[in-house]
């Protein structure tokens, strides 16, 4: 059995748990060949064809550090894969996701403890596991300047949009800002620019930040906190243009998602960013985003027909696919 570390799944955490989900999803139909289970503390939300595994969690570290690897050593699947970290003393065939190297950057998002356990144990599992997945080649490219890994070593597997993002009716009578409420996203220039064309800023994603959170709150925005698959639908459907100024990103899930809906997209020029839209995105030149949405909005139905298009490259059947053949690469080695 192929176990996979699904423990983000029912956590709220956006894309990440977004990764997994559709991981788990498409696996069964790509490679039925193969065996798998997903370890989570919700194994409710395990979709048909994996074995769900439960496993209890309250304090992360222990369970990496504890009751993960014993699991583990009961269970010796053929290959384990995880997010970021391997659990501690685990010998086994192992391939890890890594999302971004944000905590490397210092950019904003995390706590000093959270960067500190990120940047101790990350490195460990780019150095153990056999094979590492990215979500884009600025991810790559990141491990092999900041860890110096094998580039052979690593195998990009870009996310994809989910079939229920398609275009639909909506009043686009607001801008939308999609993802958690920290400084590394800049969601404060999401609302310059939406006041600079005089729109209302919906804001979908948890509240990291607190000081942040109010500060968007006393300017005007609308926040929506966590939404669910079909609430994040209809914001998308409904906006005038997807607003993503982030100084730092990996990919950029609700790029992809939002071009797939018809929204145009307004970004900073951050390489993943670059990688997902293409020359379907407008990016802010000298960080001016009002300028940059404007633009959007007075040319919305042919950045709405180049993002459609653009969209339809990345699906998580090929993201599964490219998963299931880095599996069985690593289980003929």
């Amino acid at each position: 059995m192929i176990i996979l570390d699904a423990d983000v799944l029912g956590r709220a955490r956006t894309g990440d748990e977004t990764y997994v989900r559709s991981l788990l999803r498409e696996l069964p139909g790509v490679a039925p060949d193969l065996r798998f289970g997903a370890v989570t503390r919700h194994p409710e939300l395990v979709p048909a064809g994996i074995e769900p595994i439960e496993l209890p969690a309250g304090s992360q570290e222990l369970r990496m550090a504890w009751s993960f690897p014993r699991l583990l050593r009961r269970l010796k699947p053929e290959l384990a894969h995880f997010q970021y970290a391997l659990p501690l003393g685990y010998r086994g065939p192992a391939v890890v996701t890594v999302h971004d190297l944000s905590f490397e950057t210092g950019v904003g998002g995390m706590s000093r403890v959270e960067r500190a356990v990120f940047r101790a144990v990350v490195p460990r599992a780019v150095a153990r596991a056999e094979r590492v997945l990215v979500v884009s080649e600025r991810t790559k490219a990141d491990i092999v300047s900041h860890y110096g890994a094998d580039p052979n070593r690593i195998v990009v597997t870009p996310n994809g949009v989910d079939r229920r993002y398609t275009p639909g009716p909506g009043a686009h009578d607001y801008v939308l800002f999609v993802g958690a409420i920290h400084a590394r996203k800049d969601p404060l220039a999401a609302l310059t620019a939406a006041d600079h064309v005089g729109l209302p800023l919906v804001v979908a994603g948890p509240d990291r930040d607190a000081a942040l959170t109010a500060a968007l709150r006393a300017g005007g925005a609308d926040l929506r906190g966590y939404v669910t698959p079909d609430e994040l639908l209809a914001l998308y459907r409904g906006a005038a243009a997807l607003v993503l100024p982030s100084r730092f990103e990996g990919f950029g899930l609700p790029v992809a998602e939002a071009m797939a809906c018809g929204t145009p997209v307004v970004l900073s020029s951050e390489p993943a960013l670059r990688e997902v839209a293409g020359d379907a995105g407008i990016y802010a030149e000298d960080d001016d985003y009002g300028a940059a949405l404007a633009q959007a909005l007075a040319e919305r139905h042919e950045r709405s027909v180049a993002g459609i298009e653009r969209a339809k490259q990345f699906t998580w059947e090929a993201a599964a696919r490219i998963t299931a053949e880095t599996y069985r690469e690593v289980l003929s080695a």
